[in-house]
């Protein structure tokens, strides 16, 4: 007993010469990320906000963020960019929602295959869907060729250019980034439950409202956070389509950056469009910090 006791200090103090070592290889593995983050997102970061203060005269002040944030194209872009991203999101979650519940819950030949296209839309760019809702919907679509043809005139001529077909084109593209986390939600509910709440009298509905929706939950808030980020933020399809009278946060951005060379206006807006981005993702993080983050974290 006396040996063992002896030995016990002589083990404590390899063990506590062992731990600086261990500190220190653990930060030499956290070094290169941050590294590259430094390089590729906060230094360039930093020179975007950095300019946003330096007017095209090199005077330093708030003079440029003034005359951005009042003016009115920058009122209406920061509008158009909320209302678009909103609309589409709640799109996406309605689509998405339908479609996950079709898909595994019920059978029909080829779900398999569909599920399959859903996940290779989600390896398309965006400015794709764009280029295809001008073939199906522009001045010599198919529809407008159609309806001609038939004698009912262009009635969907002006649909292309308007705010309403961003907004369809994104739920188009976005709603798999729904689909594929409730699909995964949904895999996990036991089928005997859904037999059991059916035997005991329950419509579908009530199923759905009942049973389902609270297993979908954390799956469509995770969906719904992410689509609404890539909404906000979205560029492609907003450009491609050309809608009259839509100017959205990055559409403002790269009309006074490559348009106007109005660099420390696009600086502005960018300053804006990052805030607005990083402040949803913190209310994100926030909400499912305080509920359903581990389930979320699985479907997600």
């Amino acid at each position: 007993m006396t040996a063992v006791l002896a030995e016990r200090p002589v083990a404590d103090k390899a063990l506590a010469a062992s731990k600086p070592k261990g500190n220190a290889s653990r930060a030499l593995w956290v070094l290169p990320p941050l590294v590259l983050a430094a390089g590729f997102f906060l230094y360039p970061l930093a020179l975007v906000v950095k300019q946003s203060f330096v007017d095209k005269q090199d005077n330093v002040g708030f003079g440029v963020w003034h005359d951005v944030l009042t003016s009115p194209s920058f009122g209406d872009a920061l509008w158009n960019t909320v209302k678009i991203a909103v609309l589409s999101t709640i799109g996406c979650l309605v689509v998405g929602f339908f479609l996950a519940l079709v898909l595994s819950f019920v059978p029909f030949p080829g779900a398999r295959v569909v599920s399959r296209i859903v996940d290779t839309v989600l390896a398309f760019p965006s400015f794709l869907i764009a280029l295809a809702f001008t073939f199906l919907y522009g001045t010599a679509g198919v529809v407008n060729a159609a309806a001609d043809k038939l004698g009912l005139g262009e009635p969907l001529v002006g649909f292309l250019y308007s705010p309403w077909c961003v907004v369809f084109a994104e739920i188009t593209f976005y709603t798999p980034f729904v689909m594929r986390p409730l699909l995964a939600a949904f895999a996990l509910v036991p089928r005997d439950r859904l037999d059991v709440a059916a035997s005991l009298g329950a419509g579908p509905l009530r199923v759905i409202r009942q049973v389902l929706l609270p297993e979908a939950w954390p799956a469509l808030a995770a969906g719904g956070s992410l689509t609404l980020l890539l909404t906000l933020n979205e560029f492609g399809i907003v450009l491609f389509i050309g809608a009259k009278d839509v100017t959205t946060l990055p559409m403002l951005v790269h009309a006074k950056g490559a348009v106007t060379f109005d660099y420390p206006g696009a600086c502005v807006v960018a300053v804006v469009e990052v805030a607005l981005s990083l402040t949803l993702y913190a209310v994100y993080r926030f909400v499912f910090s305080r509920t359903g983050a581990g389930r979320a974290g699985l479907v997600a």
